[in-house]
């Protein structure tokens, strides 16, 4: 496959992702699914937080595992990325952990953001992207081996929530200054 087709591959699996993000988190804000009060307090507000941090969390947990087993079962990979050059295998498991590490605290900044700027109705949204994340992560996990088209549509899964949330975020508090 040549860059011209990759780069198709990558922009058709990113636009699904998308579509996907903007579908789920206007679900998430205009309807309330889990039904959040409107007047919530800091508390309520904090668990919000806490439970969506979760999935990040978890997903980082995962990718930090994978990375370990495979170091402590193989001869090559057990001193480390910083005292071998590793197996083709370590470098892969290490790139998705490097990913994972980024697009998580980038996903938990927003989470917190969203949990305490935004309307008790709509606390549904971080919720559920947090699901988004859990979702694209184990579809970039799963496809991370075939290419980047293959993994366009996870990586979008968890980057284009974030980013979607810090505009509204930042737009909300530009609204009310």
């Amino acid at each position: 496959m040549d860059f011209a087709e990759k780069q198709r591959g990558v922009f058709q699996r990113m636009i699904v992702g998308a579509l996907v993000t903007a579908i789920v988190l206007l679900f998430g804000a205009l309807l309330n699914p889990f039904g959040f009060a409107a007047d919530w307090n800091a508390s309520e507000r904090l668990w919000v937080a806490a439970v969506s941090l979760l999935s990040p969390a978890l997903l980082l947990m995962i990718s930090i595992g994978r990375l370990a087993m495979r170091r402590f079962y193989h001869a090559d990979d057990i001193d480390g990325g910083g005292l071998t050059h590793g197996s083709e295998e370590a470098k892969m498991l290490q790139s998705i952990l490097q990913n994972t590490l980024e697009q998580g605290v980038l996903a938990g900044f927003i989470y917190i953001a969203w949990a305490a700027v935004m309307p008790g109705s709509t606390m549904s949204v971080p919720l559920l992207a947090a699901l988004l994340f859990a979702l694209g992560r184990i579809l970039f996990f799963a496809s991370y081996e075939k290419g980047a088209p293959w993994r366009g549509t996870g990586f979008a899964l968890t980057f284009y929530p974030s980013i979607l949330m810090l505009v509204v975020v930042l737009i909300t508090l530009m609204a009310g200054l």
